[in-house]
């Protein structure tokens, strides 16, 4: 099978296994009060803080990241090291997608690269936003405040 598929003039390139990670920037984090939080904090590994490029929204009780390697803001977070397949169906839920390539309302999952503050690049899981952006807030910081 080829690893690269060639969409016009666009390049898709697909990882050759699933991430063991996944990154947070919201209310998944661990200084939040959801109970999926504490989910995350008990049933996977803090590994580390870390960014990406991209843009950070304001929705109102959350926040949606837009990822883009072309912007000059950077999206900060937590990465998780994940200890099976039953904590990502269980975000998978709460962010209200039904897992990889879905495009709901809100959110869906996909694979990025994220930058580990103390290690180098990593390949996680993460849940953009797939809403507009049109008329949310940007929080220019790139962290969602708690």
């Amino acid at each position: 099978m080829n690893e690269d598929t060639d969409l016009g003039a666009t390049k898709v390139s697909r990882p050759v296994a699933e991430p063991k990670h996944i990154f947070v920037y919201g209310t998944l984090m661990r200084a939040s009060r959801s109970p999926y939080a504490r989910l995350l904090e008990t049933r996977a590994r803090f590994v580390g803080e870390a960014s990406v490029r991209g843009r950070l929204y304001n929705l109102g009780r959350f926040p949606g990241a837009v990822f883009d390697e072309a912007a000059r803001t950077r999206v900060f977070g937590e990465v998780f090291r994940l200890n099976g397949g039953a904590v990502l169906a269980a975000l998978d839920a709460y962010e209200g997608c039904a897992g990889v390539g879905t495009k709901p309302d809100q959110f869906y999952r996909t694979v990025i690269e994220v930058r580990l503050h103390r290690g180098g690049p990593l390949a996680v899981w993460v849940y953009p936003y797939a809403g507009k952006v049109d008329f949310r807030p940007l929080v220019a910081s790139g962290r969602f405040p708690l």
